[in-house]
């Protein structure tokens, strides 16, 4: 196969297990010449390893079978985790290329695996025999057992040889596709920065920000201009500090036309051309499209219950949005007569109306937002109440960049437990959004302790200078943690089974149940500190922050909502039904939000289909309904810590070993029925939301 390479040479790093804390990668010494190597050995090694197994004379056992594929690819597994956390982090032309090369091959090699027929027969062979004997396999090995049977058989194996020659070809396009994708969100992203040479426009920008956009504008050239870089989603946060109704509408515009022209960075093609073929996917695997080609492998378990939840919500989302609608036109006309709201008139007059409703200025809450103390005093102290673990920073440890600090966790009785990175700043090589990644999965079976990191994309603040958060940068650095603490906090055999591993509209369950703790009083009176003056955030303020947490829902339900149902209309279109034409995206953009009922002129997608990372370049394709279907989840658990006292070591115990250090390893809804004791209820998301009028 293509993927066959050469022996590794003994002198590149991913020739050895590191020899740094947990396994580590050496950053000191990796090179991007290192990895194309290493993936392509790692792959050939592996295939070795599945070779060995697919012909073994002896019966198929647990430990022959299962457990060999278990240990199979530590090479591959290595680079490839070191390789994708670098190149989103901090891409280059070089590691770019590597990607676009290197994606089909991967592709190949898991076909490789997943669609060998000999491999398969001696997994359903164990199966078969276990059964006949009336084995009892401990919980984990049976879900074992019964994911490798369903990942066998979603990657095709029951397919006819010309069937899964064209599902092989479908698979190695597609990853091309993601990575380029990839490649030319981030330079869109970059390119539609908006450049300011008048300070006075900036008026409302608090100064740390101002000179955060200087140091931008300085680094790409434009000595004594201001750059305002594009976060991912629509909305931008400079949008609600901006008083100069002008460039509040260059930014908005800015953000709402990525990828969507120049020939360097239109991402129309590609996308269209991934749309069709996961289409085509999906009905050569029996499915009607794609979007129930995943439902099928989630605990949503069909589109249709995707859908039934979707429509369900979107009525009373878009109704309380059009009541907050009418406050901003009010205040909006106060400054503007005559003027009609405008998407991006939203953010700026909604954090006036709360100023005025609550007496809550955004603006003056950052000075007591400093990074480091939301960390500390925050997020780590969160953790520590919760479940004992300390955090020691490892000055002697280094990450992939410069700017990315590493951490050793210990748990409550000292011992190690694991590393988290922290890579926070906002880079032009650096992907947009917030993520976690995995450098080291932690696995009983192979004795790996997790390494997990963090991104986030916040705007550099000059040296010397403190990193000043928004509230919304806050709720997020709590709910990154939140994945990580699912890593960290891993405790199964299996390394396919370990962490962050669980169904697309699980995972982000966890996450969300952490930006609780942001809320919470004790946690925010101790993390809410002025970075100048020592002094505590005003007592009002914490309870008039704390009283604002449904300020805005319908807003952010809409967003949410248009997106997610945007992602669904795409996906669930037979091949033949994808436009051909790159003009025709914002056609049928336009036509699939009206139809949903969710087409507010005010109020666009969380991200509209040409920057949609999530679902073309991070695995959410037909899956962004995750975050409000695992909200659900999380909701639910929301209650269940403040009926047993909220953060409670005993608390923080009980859903560590009920829920977080499970990982993949049994049924998901079962690991939430073992925590809360029954199914889960949509109610007190509702009641968060502000939806109780959503019809039942």
């Amino acid at each position: 196969m293509t993927s066959e390479a050469l022996p590794l040479d003994p002198a590149n790093p991913f020739a050895r297990t590191s020899d740094l804390p947990y396994g580590l990668p050496d950053f000191r010494e990796l090179r991007e010449e290192h990895f194309l190597p290493a993936l392509r050995a790692g792959m050939a090694e592996q295939r070795a390893e599945v070779e060995a197994i697919a012909v073994d004379p002896a019966e198929p056992t647990v430990e022959n079978t299962l457990e060999a594929l278990e240990r199979s690819g530590r090479l591959l597994s290595r680079a490839a985790s070191a390789f994708f956390v670098q190149s989103g982090a901090e891409s280059t032309p070089g590691l770019q290329a590597v990607e676009e090369e290197v994606a089909p091959l991967l592709a190949e090699h898991s076909d490789a695996i997943w669609l060998d027929a000999r491999l398969h027969a001696r997994v359903e062979a164990l199966a078969a025999r276990l059964e006949a004997e009336g084995a009892q396999l401990a919980p984990d090995t049976a879900w074992l057992l019964h994911r490798t049977r369903t990942r066998f058989a979603r990657a095709g194996v029951g397919l006819d040889a010309p069937a899964q020659e064209r599902l092989r070809a479908i698979n190695a396009e597609m990853t091309s596709l993601d990575a380029t994708f990839g490649r030319l969100l981030l330079a869109a992203t970059n390119e539609a920065a908006v450049l300011v040479t008048d300070e006075a426009e900036l008026d409302g920008l608090p100064e740390d920000a101002r000179a955060a956009a200087a140091r931008a504008a300085t680094a790409r050239g434009h000595e004594g201009a201001w750059l305002l870089e594009l976060q991912l989603p629509t909305q931008q946060s400079v949008l609600s500090l901006l008083r100069d109704r002008g460039l509040r509408e260059r930014v908005m515009t800015a953000s709402v036309t990525r990828g969507a022209g120049g020939e360097a960075h239109d991402t129309r093609s590609t996308l269209l051309a991934m749309v069709r073929l996961r289409a085509e996917r999906a009905r050569l695997l029996g499915f009607e499209h794609h979007a129930a080609y995943v439902a099928a492998d989630a605990t949503a378990g069909s589109a249709q219950a995707v859908e039934a939840m979707l429509t369900r919500l979107a009525p009373a989302a878009v109704a309380n949005a059009r009541e907050e609608a009418a406050d901003l036109e009010h205040a909006l006309q106060a400054d503007h007569p005559g003027a009609s709201l405008e998407p991006w008139d939203w953010a700026y007059y909604a954090g006036r109306v709360r100023q005025q409703r609550r007496a809550l200025d955004e603006a003056e809450l950052r000075p007591y937002l400093e990074l480091e103390r939301v960390l500390a005093d925050g997020v780590f102290r969160a953790a520590n109440s919760l479940y004992g673990l300390t955090f020691a920073e490892r000055h002697d440890l280094v990450g992939y960049h410069p700017d990315v600090r590493v951490f050793e966790v210990f748990d409550a009785d000292g011992t190690g437990l694991g590393l988290f990175l922290g890579d926070w700043w906002t880079r032009p090589a650096k992907r947009g959004g917030a993520w976690m990644n995995s450098l080291v999965e932690q696995s009983g079976l192979l004795g790996e302790a997790p390494v997990v990191v963090n991104n986030l994309n916040i705007p550099q603040p000059p040296p010397g200078q403190p990193t000043l958060l928004t509230w919304d940068e806050v709720i997020t650095l709590f709910h990154e943690f939140g994945h990580a603490l699912h890593g960290l906090l891993s405790a199964v055999r299996y390394p396919s089974q370990s962490g962050t591993n669980v169904p697309r509209d699980f995972v982000e369950y966890p996450s969300q149940v952490n930006e609780m703790w942001a809320w919470d009083p004790q946690v925010l009176r101790a993390f809410a500190v002025h970075h100048e003056t020592g002094e505590p955030m005003p007592a009002q303020w914490v309870e008039t922050l704390i009283a604002s947490q449904q300020d805005g829902e319908g807003f952010a339900t809409t967003e949410y909502l248009a997106a997610a149902l945007l992602d669904q209309a795409w996906h669930r279109l037979a091949p033949e039904e994808v436009p051909t034409d790159p003009a025709q995206v914002e056609q049928f953009e336009a036509k699939a939000l009206r139809d949903a009922g969710v087409d507010l002129r005010t109020v666009p997608p969380r991200y509209r289909t040409t920057y949609f990372n999530h679902i073309f370049c991070s695995g959410y394709a037909a899956g962004y309904y995750a975050y409000i279907w695992s909200e659900v989840l999380d909701a639910d658990t929301v209650e269940w810590f403040a009926e047993n006292g909220g953060l409670r070591r005993e608390n923080g115990d009980a859903f560590r070993a009920r829920l977080l250090g499970r990982g993949g390893s049994i049924d998901p809804l079962q690991a939430f029925r073992d925590l809360r004791g029954r199914d889960p209820r949509i109610e007190p998301l509702l009641a968060r939301r502000g939806l109780l009028g959503a019809s039942a």
